[in-house]
C-alpha cells in the first residue's frame, strides 16, 4: 500500500474507535468527574487530532512520492466522511450539532459522492476544490468545538470554572451552521463544473 494511502486509511479505523472511546462512558453510565469520563476525552482529543492531521500528510506524501492517483481522488474524501460523519454522530447525539444539521451534511455528502462514482465510471476522477477544502476545515473546527464542549463536562471543569455552557453551545451551533452553508455552496460548485457528467449519463 501506498504511504499516502496508509495515512488515509488511518481515518478510516480512527472513525469507529472514536465513537466507540466516545460513547465508552454513557454506555457504561460513568459520571463527570470520574476516571472514565476523563479518561475518554484524553485519548480522544489526540486520536481526532491526529486522524484529522493524516489528512494533511496523505496529500504530503502523494505529492512528494509521486503517488498522486485517481484511487486516491476518490479514498480521500471517501474516509474524510467516513470520519466526520462519525464525529458528527456522536456531536448530534451530545446535543452539541443540531440533528437538521447532521441529516443536511449526510445529503450532501451522499449526493457528493454519488457525482463522483458517476463521474469515475466516465473516466473523471473528481478531485477536491478549494471549496471543499474550506467546508473541510469548517467541519473540523466545529468537532472540535463540540469536543471542547464535552471535555469540560466529562472533567467536571464547566462547573469548577463556573463555565456558561450556553454561549459555549451557541458558538458551537454557529460553526455547524457555517458548516451546512460552506458544504452545500461546494457542492454547488462541483455541479456547476461536473454536473455536465450527470446529465449526460442521465
Amino acid at each position: 500500500m501506498r504511504t499516502s494511502n496508509k495515512f488515509t486509511t488511518v481515518r478510516i479505523f480512527a472513525a469507529p474507535l472514536f465513537f466507540i472511546i466516545y460513547f465508552l462512558p454513557v454506555w457504561l453510565n460513568a459520571p463527570s468527574g470520574s476516571a472514565l469520563s476523563v479518561a475518554s476525552v484524553c485519548i480522544a482529543i489526540p486520536l481526532l487530532a491526529f486522524a484529522e492531521f493524516t489528512d494533511f500528510l496523505d496529500g504530503h506524501f502523494a505529492r512528494k512520492h509521486n503517488e498522486v492517483s485517481d484511487f486516491g481522488k476518490l479514498y480521500d474524501p471517501f474516509a474524510d466522511v467516513f470520519l466526520h460523519i462519525s464525529t458528527f454522530t456522536c456531536f448530534t447525539v451530545a446535543g452539541y450539532c443540531p440533528t437538521v444539521v447532521l441529516v443536511l451534511i449526510i445529503y450532501r455528502e451522499f449526493s457528493q459522492n454519488f457525482l463522483r462514482m458517476v463521474a469515475a465510471k466516465k473516466g473523471t476522477a473528481i478531485a477536491a476544490r478549494k471549496g471543499g477544502k474550506l467546508k473541510t476545515v469548517f467541519y473540523v473546527a466545529a468537532g472540535f468545538v463540540s469536543l471542547a464542549q464535552e471535555a469540560l463536562v466529562r472533567t467536571g471543569l464547566d462547573s469548577a470554572w463556573n463555565i456558561d455552557m450556553n454561549i459555549f453551545r451557541i458558538v458551537g451551533i454557529g460553526f455547524y451552521v457555517v458548516c451546512v452553508i460552506l458544504a452545500y455552496v461546494s457542492f454547488a460548485d462541483y455541479l456547476i463544473h461536473f454536473g455536465k457528467i450527470l446529465k449526460e449519463e442521465m
